[in-house]
């Protein structure tokens, strides 16, 4: 254990990156958001202009690196979501494609009020995963060392395609920390808040979820910015969480 106390102090360091970078994607303007629709009576899921959107998200989202066409793509998406997930069925299929192991490809940055947002690879290895009960989040070199990795329980709200997150614990090297955790890390993570925890204008951290297929995941943040993920071949669990994925 004292090796892990001494991971303590580079946890704290990480911790603030991995904040800034969340801070800094849930503070872009809400101008960054596109526009819900207004197409009615259309199965949008078998149109050729769907089929292409998803086509270039897919394949952006495994290089890690934008096209030109992307933004459109993704605008697309998003613009007919109230249509494409209409129905409890949809929604419910849109969260089960939501779930498994995910890797962090690209993100928008800050809007400009002269031109439309533009996706920006990501610079560090950051995954998600979301399974039946949990949702976990973290960094590290590769898929396969995971320096440090937080988990806790998901509330998905089906009508608004929308999942609350929760942090109950912290991993380093995926091995549990909490119980060794100071107050001020525990204090500023929010840790074992639930929803009814948070009051007046404080909110629990969300995403929303803007469509996903068999290989891609589009989500927006609270502010408005929006993350394109991978999915990852693998199960990111063992190397992030260790004996805990055992229980899942």
């Amino acid at each position: 254990m004292g090796r892990i106390l001494l991971f303590l102090p580079l946890a704290s360091m990480i911790l603030a990156q991995v904040q800034a970078f969340i801070q800094t994607f849930n503070q872009f303007s809400r101008h960054s958001r596109l526009d819900a629709a207004t197409n009615t009576g259309v199965d949008l899921c078998q149109t050729e202009t769907y089929t292409k959107s998803f086509h270039v998200i897919d394949s952006c989202a495994r290089s890690g690196q934008p096209t030109n066409d992307l933004y459109d793509s993704v605008r697309y998406i998003d613009k007919n979501a109230f249509k494409l997930y209409s129905e409890p069925l949809s929604k419910q299929q849109l969260w089960e494609r939501c779930k498994g192991s995910w890797k962090l490809s690209l993100a928008t940055g800050p809007p400009s009020s002269r031109q439309q947002p533009t996706f920006k690879p990501v610079p560090i290895f950051a995954y998600a995963m979301i399974d039946e009960e949990n949702f976990g989040n973290g960094v590290g070199f590769n898929q396969d060392k995971i320096i440090l990795s937080l988990l806790g329980n998901h509330y998905f709200n089906e009508k608004k395609r929308q999942m609350g997150i929760g942090i109950n614990d912290m991993y380093l090297f995926s091995t549990k920390v909490t119980g060794f955790l100071p107050n001020f890390i525990t204090d500023g993570m929010g840790l074992g808040k639930k929803p009814e925890d948070f009051k007046g204008k404080s909110k629990m951290p969300a995403f929303t979820m803007i469509g996903a297929s068999e290989s891609s995941m589009i989500a927006r943040g609270g502010s408005g910015g929006i993350a394109i993920w991978t999915k990852l071949k693998d199960d990111i669990r063992p190397a992030a969480y260790g004996k805990h994925s055992e229980s899942n």
